[in-house]
Parts: structure tokens; sequence; C-alpha cells
């Protein structure tokens, strides 16, 4: 498995930035690309099985020439059903390999008082929701989980 973390880099970023943060969305793609190949070539239902852990699914919502919409989710065992937690949405960048983490089931909407504030709680919020999806996607790649495509 290629490490993205042995990647030489000309310049440093200084953490939770602006700049961190495109890092953070290429290391994103790197991991995702671990999981389904290709990304470019996405499409349709994903779902991945391993022993000892839940499902894992990834499907693709929306597909344009340079971007892919998609969901990954794992599927969690409840009473009778299942349970897709987190439920979280993908923006894949195919030009510039980058994936970007959006909201996921449960998370709300924030306020807050000044435009200077509104703008670092954002960019706090996607540091959040990226670092959890870069070590979700790193977990499931030590796991074992690889995605086949479903019917």
């Amino acid at each position: 498995m290629l490490g993205d973390t042995l990647t030489r880099v000309s310049w440093r970023a200084r953490p939770r930035s602006f700049v961190a943060l495109m890092g953070l969305y290429e290391s994103n793609f790197i991991r995702l690309g671990w999981l389904a190949g290709d990304l470019a070539r996405l499409a349709g239902t994903h779902r991945s099985r391993i022993e000892g852990d839940c499902d894992l699914l990834l499907t693709v919502t929306e597909r344009s020439p340079y971007t892919t919409l998609a969901r990954l989710t794992y599927l969690i065992p409840e009473g009778q059903g299942l349970v897709s937690c987190p439920d979280m949405r993908l923006r894949i960048y195919h030009d510039v390999r980058l994936v970007e983490a959006g909201d996921w089931a449960g998370e709300g909407p924030s306020g807050s008082r000044s435009a200077a504030r509104i703008a670092e709680r954002e960019l706090d919020q996607r540091w959040a929701r990226n670092m959890m999806l870069n070590k979700w996607l790193e977990y499931c790649a030590e796991r074992g989980h690889r995605f086949l495509a479903t019917a």
C-alpha cells in the first residue's frame, strides 16, 4: 500500500489552514482510491464485507465530467434492520484529485455572530469532517475493506 505520508512536498502548511485543508483533501483522494480503485470510473453502488466488521457501502449519487458526489456509510445491524452511520456525503474532484467530506446525518447547522467567526468556524468544521474521513478511510483500508460493484 502506498502511503501518502511518504510523499515529499516542497512547502510546509500551517496546521488547520486552508492550504493544509487542501492537503487533507488530497490525502482523502488517495485513501479512497485504496478502497475503490480508479475514482474517475466510479459509478453505482459498491459494498465491502469483511469478517469482524460492519459492511461498508459507497453509493454514487451524481456524476459530471469533473466531479462525483457519493455517500459513504457503515451499515450497522440494529434490531431487525440496518442503520447507516455515519452517513457521510463526499465530493470527488477528478481533475484536481481531491475528495472533500461534506456533512453527515446528524450533523446540524451552525450559527455565529460575525463574518470572521463564521469563516473561522467553517474552516474548523471542514477540517474536523475531513480529518474524520481521512482517519476512517485509513482504518477501513487497514481492516481490509475493498469495494466491489453491486447490482
